[in-house]
């Protein structure tokens, strides 16, 4: 009796804990396509919308684009292969000036200043209330159209 019970103990414990692996398998089902701002618009990795750019000229847009003119990969990020996302924080000012412009996030090499160059030459029109933002700058090798573009 001892025996049987011990199996059959067994037996429950081995079921318990199959359960729960075959309740999480997945459905065979397709994950849904990405959507337009999922995609970016063709400039770097930009993935949703940047509050602060609907007060730059032009919109989301026009700003990655002149950061895509604008932008010098660092020699020293090029030789090491240095790629990712620089973050630059600010206030954009009631009188349309940047404040307490600051690095948050740099991947090395140059890039974090580069950002913050690049960063500071964006003229942006009057907001009516001071705006505290960051801005993805992606720094990105081998890729034609980015805002990564290759510089000197």
């Amino acid at each position: 009796m001892f025996k049987n019970s011990l199996s059959l103990l067994a037996l429950g414990l081995l079921l318990a804990a199959a359960a729960p692996a075959v309740a999480q398998t997945a459905p065979n089902t397709k994950p849904a396509a990405p959507s337009q701002a999922e995609k970016g618009t063709g400039t770097g990795t930009i993935t949703k919308t940047i509050p602060v750019a609907e007060y730059y000229e032009g919109g989301q847009e026009a700003m990655y684009d002149f950061i895509a003119k604008e932008l010098k990969y660092p020699l020293l990020a090029k030789r090491n292969r240095i790629q990712g996302t620089c973050i630059v924080s600010f206030t954009l000012a009631e009188d349309g000036t940047m404040q307490g412009v600051k690095l948050v996030k740099q991947v090395g090499g140059g890039t974090g200043e580069e950002a913050l160059r690049v960063v500071r030459l964006l003229k942006f029109k009057k907001p009516e209330y001071p705006i505290l933002t960051s801005l993805p700058i992606s720094f990105k090798l081998g890729v034609t159209g980015s805002n990564a573009t290759e510089g000197q």
